[in-house]
C-alpha cells in the first residue's frame, strides 16, 4: 500500500530534493535506520491531517543534542500536507545560455548595464581629488603621487576585488543589496525573529541552495550557532537595519553630491559665478529629476546607456589628453611605496584625507544593489573592460595635471578639460550626475521593497512602472522624501567638501555591513575554505574600519546631519519590526484550539449560510482568535471557510503554480481550510480581488482532488480513524467575556443539485453525512462551485496592540504611539487588492502585550 501510494504521488507531481543534514548520536542513528522504512506510509497518512502543529518534530530536532559520539547523517524531514503541496513544483534547472551570439542584443544589454549599474561610480572623478586635497594641501609631486596611489589601489581593492569578483556572486536569484544578503541567510538558517516561513517554503523551486556536505562540517556548526543564539539573531537584524538606514542615507547624499559637484563646473567656465547660483541651479535640477523619476524608470532607460558610454569615453579621452600633455609621471603611482611616503610626510593629514579617497569607490554598493536581471558576467566584463580603465585614465590624467599645476587643487576635473570641449563635457557631466542620482534612487526603491516584504519597514504604495520588468518600481512617498532631504543637504551645507564628508560615512557604513554578511554566506552557504574566508574578512574589514575612522573625524563638518537622518530611519525600522513581532506573538497565543472547534461540531454551533468566507489574518497556523468573535457576533457563518494568510517569503519570485498552499482544518465535514498565499519580494501584489478568488478556488479544487487520490489508497478503517463525532456544546465565551448560546438550528444537509443553493434552512439534520462528503469528490467540488456562485466575503482581522500598564515607559512610547502611528498610516497586504466595501468586513481586537 505504501509503495502504491508513493508511485501514484510520483506520477502526479515532481518532488524537489528533501534530504537534510543534522547531527545525531549513534543510538539515534540506529533507531532512525529501523524506523526510516516506514516513512513512505507516513506520507499518505498525513494527507488527511487536520493538524497544523507539525513543528513539534522540527523543534525536537533542534534539541537532540546528546552526550556521546555524534555523526553528521542524511535524514528525511517530517512531512505534512504543506510539505506535500510544496513538493509539487516545477523544479527548474539552471538556465544555460545556448543561444547564438547576437551582437545587437549584447550591445543593448551592455548599454542597459552601464545605465543601471555603473552610473554612481562613474562620477567619482568629479570630486575625489577636490575633497582629498582639501584635507591634505599639495606640497610637492610626492603628495600627488601618494594620493593617486591611494585612489588606484582603493579602486582595485574595493569595487574590483571585493564587489565585482566576490560580492556579486552572493546575489539572491539575481537580486542584490543588503536585504538580499539577509534573506539568503534567513533561508539557510532560522535566524529571523519573525517566523515568516512555513516548513514547506524550503521546497519551492526558487530555493536553489547548496546543501551542506559531510566534508564541510563547519557550515553546520555555524548554522547551529546562529539558530541557537538569540543574541546573534538580534545582532544580525540590527546590522541589516543599520546597513539599510545607511544605504538610504547614501541615496540622499548621492544626488546632492553628484549634482552639486557637476554644476560647480560653472565656476571654471564662468569665473564670476557665485555659490548661490550653483546651489539654485542644483536644486532646480533635483526638482526636475525627481519629478520625472516615475517615467524615467521605464521610458528613458535605454537613452541613459549611450549617455553613460559617452561620459566614460570623455573620462578616458581627457585622461589620455592630460597624460600626453603633461607627461607620464603619474604612472609612478602604481608603485605602492608612494602610499608609505604619503603617510610619512604628514601622517595626520593623510589619515584625514582617507575619507575623500574613499569617494572614488562610492557606487560600489550600487553595483551590487542594482544587479537586477543582468547576468553577473556582463557586469564583470563591463567593469573590467570599460569602466575601470576609463576611471584609471581619468585619475591618472588629473594627477598629471596637478603635478604640473599644484595650486589648482579645486575643481580639478573641470580645470583639466581642454578649452575647446569644455561646454560639451560640462553638459555630459551634468547628465551623468543626474543618471547617477537616478541609479541610487532606483536602488533605494528596490531595497525598501525587499525590507517591506521581509517585515522590516512599514508597507508603502509601490507602483510598477513596467509590465514587462517587475523590478522597475516607483515609491511616491519615498521619492518626494528623498527630494526634500537632498534639497535640505544642499541648502544646509552648500559645499561639496562638507557633503563629501557625509558621503563617505554613508558609503562605508554599507560596505562594512556587506563584508559581515558576505563572510557569513561564505561560511554558511558557499562553504569556502577557512583561509579564503579569513583573508576576505580581515583584509576588507580592516581597510573599511580605517577609512571609517577617518570619515568619522569629519562628523562636525557635515556628517552629523547624515547620522541624524540615518538614526531616524533606523528607529522607524526597529520600532516597526519590534511591534510586528509583538503583534505576531500575541496573535499566536490567542488563536483558537482545535479541541474547541471539534466541540462546536461541523456547523460550528451556528447556521452555515451559502457562500465563501475568507478570514484574513497574519498567522500561518491555527485558527485566529478573531474567528471566535465572528462565531459569537454574526447570525450565520459561510458554508466554506478559508483562513487566508498572505506571506512574504524571502525569495524574489514565487511561481504562480506554487502561490497557494492548502491544508484542511479539522475533519472534512467542517468545510474549513487553511490557505497561505506566498509572494516573493519581487512579486506584484496589486491583484484584483476577482483574480485572487479565482486562483484560490482553482488551487482549492486541485488540493481536494489530490487529497481524494490519497484517500482512495487507504483502507476503510484509516479513512475515519482521526475523525471524532461532534460533541454538543451549549455555550461559548466571546472575546469580551459574554456568554452566548449555541443551541440554534443548523444548516440542512447539502445535496448536489443543478439549481442554485437555496437560502439557509433551519431544519436540524437527521444524520451526519461527513463520511459521504469525504468519499464523494464530485459532491464536494459541486459544493465549492455553488458556494463560489453565492459570492465571497472577506472577514479581515485588523488587531491593535497596546503595551500593558506595568510595561516600562519606552515600551509604552514605542508601541502605543510610534508603532500605532506607523500601522495606521501604512498599507496592509490584503488591502492592496481592490476589494469592494460590500464584500469586506473589518474587525479590530485590542491585545495587551
Amino acid at each position: 500500500m505504501a509503495s502504491s501510494a508513493e508511485s501514484s504521488a510520483a506520477s502526479g507531481m515532481r518532488k524537489a530534493p528533501s534530504l537534510e543534514w543534522r547531527w545525531v548520536s549513534t543510538e539515534e542513528e540506529d533507531d532512525e535506520g529501523r524506523g526510516g522504512r516506514g516513512g513512505a506510509a507516513a506520507v499518505g497518512a498525513v494527507g488527511r491531517g487536520g493538524s497544523f502543529e507539525s513543528e513539534d518534530e522540527e523543534d525536537a530536532e533542534d534539541e537532540e543534542e546528546r552526550e556521546g559520539k555524534k555523526r553528521l547523517i542524511r535524514t528525511v524531514p517530517s512531512v505534512d500536507w504543506f510539505d506535500v503541496e510544496g513538493n509539487e513544483v516545477s523544479v527548474g534547472q539552471p538556465v544555460e545560455d545556448t543561444e547564438e551570439f547576437d551582437f545587437g542584443r549584447t550591445v543593448f544589454l551592455a548599454l542597459q548595464t552601464l545605465a543601471v549599474v555603473f552610473g554612481d561610480i562613474g562620477i567619482g572623478p568629479l570630486y575625489t581629488f577636490d575633497v582629498m586635497f582639501n584635507k591634505y594641501p599639495i606640497q610637492g609631486e610626492e603628495d600627488v603621487l601618494g594620493a593617486l596611489s591611494l585612489v588606484l589601489y582603493t579602486l582595485i581593492l574595493m569595487p574590483l576585488m571585493k564587489y565585482v569578483l566576490v560580492v556579486l556572486w552572493a546575489n539572491d536569484d539575481g537580486e542584490g543589496g543588503i536585504f538580499a544578503l539577509y534573506s539568503l541567510i534567513c533561508r539557510n538558517a532560522k535566524v529571523s525573529l519573525i517566523p515568516n516561513q512555513v516548513h514547506s517554503e524550503k521546497r519551492m523551486s526558487s530555493f536553489r541552495l547548496k546543501l551542506p556536505t559531510p566534508e564541510l562540517e563547519r557550515s553546520i556548526k555555524v548554522k547551529e550557532k546562529l539558530e541557537s543564539s538569540l543574541l546573534l539573531k538580534k545582532l544580525l537584524l540590527g546590522l541589516v537595519l543599520f546597513g539599510t538606514s545607511m544605504f538610504i542615507s547614501n541615496g540622499v547624499i548621492t544626488p546632492a553630491m553628484s549634482v552639486l559637484s557637476a554644476v560647480s563646473g560653472l565656476k571654471v567656465g564662468i569665473r564670476n559665478t557665485s555659490q548661490d547660483v550653483v546651489v539654485m541651479i542644483s536644486v532646480a535640477l533635483l526638482v526636475i529629476l525627481f519629478s520625472v523619476q516615475r517615467y524615467a524608470t521605464s521610458k528613458v532607460g535605454f537613452a541613459l546607456g549611450p549617455s553613460l558610454l559617452v561620459w566614460f569615453c570623455c573620462l578616458g579621452g581627457i585622461g589620455i589628453y592630460n597624460l600626453s600633455l603633461y607627461g607620464p609621471a603619474a604612472f609612478k603611482a602604481f608603485n605602492p611605496l608612494y602610499i608609505i611616503y604619503y603617510f610619512g610626510r604628514n601622517p595626520f593629514q593623510a589619515w584625514l584625507s582617507l575619507g575623500g579617497c574613499l569617494l572614488c569607490a562610492t557606487g560600489s554598493e550600487a553595483i551590487f544593489s542594482n544587479l537586477c536581471h543582468f547576468p553577473v558576467r556582463y557586469v564583470q566584463y563591463m567593469f573590467v573592460l570599460l569602466v575601470l580603465p576609463c576611471l584609471v585614465l581619468a585619475y591618472l590624467g588629473q594627477a598629471a595635471f596637478l603635478i604640473a599645476n599644484p595650486k589648482s587643487s579645486e575643481q580639478v576635473f573641470f580645470s583639466s578639460i581642454p578649452i575647446g570641449v569644455f561646454w560639451p563635457v560640462f553638459l555630459v557631466a551634468n547628465l551623468a550626475a543626474l543618471i547617477a542620482s537616478r541609479t541610487m534612487t532606483v536602488a533605494i526603491f528596490q531595497c525598501l521593497k525587499q525590507s517591506i516584504s521581509l517585515g522590516c519597514f512599514p508597507r508603502l504604495k509601490i507602483v510598477h512602472t513596467s509590465r514587462k520588468f517587475m523590478a522597475k518600481i516607483y515609491i511616491p512617498v519615498v521619492n518626494w522624501l528623498l527630494l526634500v532631504s537632498c534639497m535640505g543637504f544642499i541648502v544646509l551645507f552648500r559645499s561639496i567638501y562638507d557633503v563629501g564628508n557625509a558621503y563617505a560615512i554613508a558609503e562605508l557604513g554599507v560596505m562594512i555591513m556587506a563584508t559581515v554578511y558576505v563572510t557569513i554566506i561564505m561560511l554558511l552557504i558557499w562553504e569556502s575554505n577557512i583561509v579564503k574566508v579569513l583573508s576576505f574578512v580581515i583584509t576588507f574589514l580592516f581597510l573599511e574600519l580605517i577609512f571609517f575612522s577617518s570619515a568619522l573625524s569629519s562628523v562636525g563638518d557635515g556628517g552629523w546631519a547624515l547620522l541624524m537622518f540615518a538614526s531616524v530611519l533606523f528607529m522607524i525600522m526597529f520600532i516597526w519590526n519590534y511591534g510586528s513581532k509583538l503583534k505576531y506573538d500575541s496573535e499566536v497565543k490567542q488563536k483558537l484550539s482545535k479541541d474547541l472547534m471539534r466541540k462546536l461540531g461541523p456547523n460550528l454551533g451556528t447556521i452555515r449560510a451559502p457562500g465563501l468566507g475568507l478570514v484574513c489574518s497574519d498567522i500561518v497556523k491555527g485558527v485566529p482568535a478573531i474567528f471566535g468573535h465572528f462565531l459569537t457576533s454574526l447570525p450565520a457563518i459561510h458554508s466554506i471557510i478559508v483562513f487566508v494568510c498572505i506571506r512574504n517569503v524571502p525569495v524574489p519570485v514565487v511561481p504562480q503554480s506554487e502561490r497557494f498552499l492548502f491544508q484542511r482544518v479539522c475533519s472534512r465535514g467542517y468545510h474549513m481550510f487553511r490557505c497561505i498565499a506566498r509572494y516573493g519580494y519581487k512579486d506584484k501584489k496589486q491583484e484584483h480581488h476577482s483574480v485572487f478568488e479565482r486562483l484560490l478556488i482553482e488551487g482549492l479544487e486541485k488540493f481536494i482532488q489530490r487529497e481524494a487520490v490519497e484517500l482512495s489508497l487507504q483502507s476503510e478503517d484509516d479513512v475515519d480513524s482521526d475523525e471524532e463525532p461532534p460533541t454538543p456544546v451549549k455555550i461559548i465565551t466571546a472575546p469580551n467575556g459574554s456568554l452566548y448560546s449555541l443551541d440554534v438550528p443548523l444548516l440542512a444537509d447539502y445535496a448536489p443539485s443543478t439549481e442554485v443553493i437555496p437560502e439557509a434552512s433551519c431544519s436540524t439534520p437527521q444524520q451526519d453525512p461527513v463520511l459521504d462528503y469525504a468519499q464523494n469528490l464530485e459532491l464536494e467540488l459541486a459544493f465549492i462551485k455553488q458556494s463560489k456562485q453565492s459570492g465571497a466575503v472577506y472577514l479581515i482581522d485588523n488587531p491593535i496592540i497596546k503595551a500593558r500598564k506595568d510595561s516600562w515607559f519606552f515600551k509604552k512610547l514605542m508601541i502605543n504611539y510610534f508603532f500605532a502611528f506607523l500601522r495606521n498610516n501604512c498599507l496592509r497586504a490584503i488591502m492592496l487588492m481592490s476589494i469592494p466595501h460590500s464584500n469586506m468586513m473589518q474587525v479590530r481586537m485590542t491585545s495587551y502585550v
